[in-house]
């Protein structure tokens, strides 16, 4: 049965669709059946794997609001392994159409149960804010990859997310857990990055992943090839710290 995992926060451009994107290829490279569920209206997880949102018959949307089988929305990638459930704009409007579905906040996750055991591994690239499909998502996931950008206002969102982490697992989903906190962003040259590394471990320990996300070239460029960077420049620090990332969430996943 695979392990569904959010990538949240609240805090826009911190990295998540590019953890969402580059951790699931470099899950896949790893030989892991992975799916990827884009459950952004900007889409952007779905362009940078290469798919069209126009040319698709079927996204998350269709899945939230119509019950439209996950397993049939999924669509394979330019990786080997890996599938995507694409978005589109329309998923602003989902929101809107799940208040008055019974039972709204477990919309997500009886989606997946339908193709929980084809994956070993289903992340969710979760939009900056926390409306009711990003809720949908946290009572979905077993654990949650709570990106973090290497500057000074990036420990500020934190709070709130942990706060809403804690709502959700008291009242809806009393199993999620925190997988772990990413810094991203990271240049090593600079003294504010190593010192909210370091605050960062002084607050959460083990919780905090040992990979940190360097500041690349290469991993900017790729998504305007519709490609994850380990496809595109499989050599670059920002394929290389991703593998190293998937590697260590699957020897975390194994104890």
């Amino acid at each position: 049965m695979g392990k569904t995992i959010a990538i949240a926060n609240q805090k826009g451009g911190v990295g998540k669709t590019t953890t969402a994107i580059n951790l699931a290829a470099s899950l896949a490279m790893h030989k892991k059946k992975v799916l990827l569920i884009d459950a952004d209206p900007q889409a952007n997880a779905t362009s940078g794997l290469g798919v069209d949102p126009k040319q698709m018959s079927s996204s998350i949307y269709e899945c939230l609001v119509d019950d439209y089988p996950m397993g049939s929305a999924a669509v394979p990638t330019c990786v080997d392994g890996l599938h995507i459930v694409g978005s589109r704009i329309d998923l602003v409007g989902a929101e809107l159409e799940l208040i008055n579905k019974q039972d709204r906040e477990n919309t997500l996750r009886r989606a997946i149960a339908g193709v929980k055991d084809a994956y070993d591994y289903i992340l969710i690239d979760c939009s900056p804010s926390l409306g009711l499909i990003t809720v949908n998502a946290l009572t979905a996931a077993d654990s949650v990859i709570i990106p973090v950008q290497a500057e000074y206002f990036a420990l500020e969102g934190i709070s709130k997310l942990l706060n809403t982490v804690r709502i959700i697992k008291s009242k809806l989903n009393t199993s999620l857990c925190i997988e772990g906190f990413l810094l991203t962003m990271y240049d090593a040259r600079l003294r504010l990055a190593n010192q909210i590394y370091e605050e960062l471990k002084n607050h959460f320990g083990d919780m905090v992943f040992t990979t940190v996300i360097p500041r690349n070239i290469r991993l900017s460029e790729a998504p305007s090839h519709g490609l994850p960077a380990i496809m595109y420049d499989a050599s670059s620090r920002g394929a290389t710290s991703h593998m190293q990332l998937a590697k260590e969430l699957i020897a975390k996943n194994r104890k």
